[in-house]
């Protein structure tokens, strides 16, 4: 099988070879464009092996060489890197007109999720239909506080969950139990059910569907770097894709018929979550959605928000244990304002500077996902005498953005009170924090997003002590991260619950 498999990828290599050698010899015209500045590239793979393991690191360390505007060859594929405040606004903002159409990944073609997702569809009118709809009827400030009650639930659960291993003194991997409490704080949100109840072999099967998906989505695809692959799909990601996102559809599909079935029966009461407003748009006619929209709008933000919202939540608790000062100032915080005993609720979060400096600060530091989504210019494009040309692909680095030096004192530092008493927002407005992205194509789930972080955040410090297992100290934490669909802790957080004094 060995022998059979190697042999296979020589045959695939001589193929991209001859294609590329034949690309090269065919020619082109240097002297008609002016490229950002870049490493030099090898012949066939380009730049490929720059990025190492983290590349999000990598690119970072190759901008401080090239600039912050930076072109590599990604095998068969342009790629143009933005480093800096300035030039993310000339691509997110000035001329984002041009730049708002997606590069789309290989695997995401599969069940034809690009022809219908609000992340990945081209600037269109299907897409100005589902943008208009998330914006106006779904993440609304009407229609979140509506439905906070659900969320609360959740939160509630997953502090019970902690005072179980509080009371056997038992450690928590916060990254998993974060995983589950998102996943039902969105599954609540979407269809009022819990769809990753620990007790149940469904949700565990789903949670692990949710989990699959991250890992497939979040591998290097060969077919990306050379698109003359993909007709053969290689390494089988965008099969096995198919696989899951069949899966995760089907379901869609129950939920939706059962509701509808529901909706027939007289006396029916209507709820507040995210797939009754929907339905009533599709069946009111009000917006030209049908059901494919639906399912694969509830699969991104499945899919998307469970992993970023976790993984942000895992990183903020590191921090706060690295620095236990910082932890000690957010107790502080919580305790003055709402009183030990007395749950946190959302609309306690404007009355927390700190804790949204902490949110703010884990953003800056970790960016969920390092790259933002790719995006494609439209046409040739120039920035700073640089063409940037059509059809490339355009990675922001976020990740560079935060700790860019020239921006933040200190940058490597977490350090929440550089944002006490200052108007930087997560919101695409200041283009030195973007972790949601910016200008039309910014994430619209953000306000959802921004609650649950500062909702399950605010519950986990108020509500316990915190100390890390086995004589592990905050000098000793290994804050090392790991690159994937979403930057992680390569280690992940184990801390055990300690019960207020």
């Amino acid at each position: 099988m060995d022998l059979l498999l190697s042999f296979i990828l020589w045959l695939l290599f001589t193929w991209v070879s001859m294609l590329a050698f034949n690309s090269i010899f065919r020619g082109s015209n240097p002297t008609s464009r002016k490229l950002p500045p870049g490493p030099t590239k090898f012949p066939i793979i380009g730049n490929l092996l720059a990025l190492g393991e983290k590349p999000h690191r990598s690119l970072a360390k190759l901008a401080k060489i090239y600039g912050s505007i930076m072109s590599l060859k990604l095998g068969q594929v342009t790629t143009i890197v933005i480093s800096s405040e300035s030039m993310a606004k000339q691509v997110l903002q000035i001329h984002d007109s041009s730049f708002c159409n997606r590069s789309v990944p290989d695997a995401l073609l599969a069940h034809r999720h690009d022809d219908f997702s609000m992340a990945w569809l081209p600037a269109s009118t299907e897409w100005r239909t589902l943008r208009k709809i998330s914006n106006s009827n779904i993440f609304t400030t009407q229609k979140l506080d509506a439905n906070q009650d659900l969320r609360r639930k959740k939160v509630l659960q997953l502090i019970s969950y902690v005072q179980e291993s509080c009371d056997a003194s038992r450690a928590i991997d916060i990254g998993r139990a974060a995983f589950t409490a998102t996943l039902n704080l969105i599954s609540n949100t979407i269809f009022s059910v819990d769809l990753a109840d620990p007790k149940s072999e469904f949700s565990r099967e789903f949670r692990e569907l949710v989990w699959s998906i991250m890992v497939e989505a979040g591998k290097p695809n060969v077919a990306d770097y050379f698109p003359v692959l993909k007709k053969i799909d290689p390494q089988g990601i965008r099969r096995r894709l198919t696989i899951h996102f069949g899966k995760m559809l089907d379901l869609f599909d129950r939920m939706i018929d059962q509701r509808l079935k529901l909706r027939e029966e007289p006396g029916y009461v209507k709820t507040n979550d995210m797939l009754e407003i929907l339905l009533n748009i599709m069946e009111d006619k009000t917006e030209a959605i049908d059901r494919n929209y639906i399912k694969h709008l509830f699969l991104d933000l499945f899919a998307a928000g469970t992993d970023t919202t976790s993984s942000t939540l895992e990183w903020a608790m590191a921090e706060l244990l690295h620095n236990p000062e910082a932890l000690s100032k957010a107790r502080l915080e919580l305790e003055q304002t709402i009183g030990k005993g007395n749950p946190v609720e959302e609309s306690n979060i404007t009355q927390l500077p700190y804790l949204q400096a902490i949110i703010k600060e884990t953003f800056r530091l970790h960016p969920p996902v390092p790259f933002l989504l790719p995006r494609k210019p439209s046409t040739d494009m120039e920035i700073n005498g640089f063409t940037i040309p059509k059809h490339s692909q355009i990675l922001v680095n976020a990740w560079a953005i935060g700790r860019d030096a020239n921006t933040w004192n200190n940058p490597n530092t977490f350090l929440p009170e550089r944002f006490l008493g200052s108007d930087v927002d997560v919101k695409g407005r200041n283009f030195e924090l973007i972790p949601f992205g910016g200008g039309r194509r910014i994430c619209p789930g953000l306000p959802l997003a921004t609650r649950m972080m500062h909702l399950m955040l605010g519950s986990l410090l108020h509500g316990f002590d915190w100390k890390l297992e086995d004589g592990v100290t905050p000098e000793k934490m290994d804050m090392e991260d790991k690159f994937g669909i979403t930057v992680q802790k390569a280690q992940p957080l184990l801390a055990v619950p300690v019960a207020w004094e």
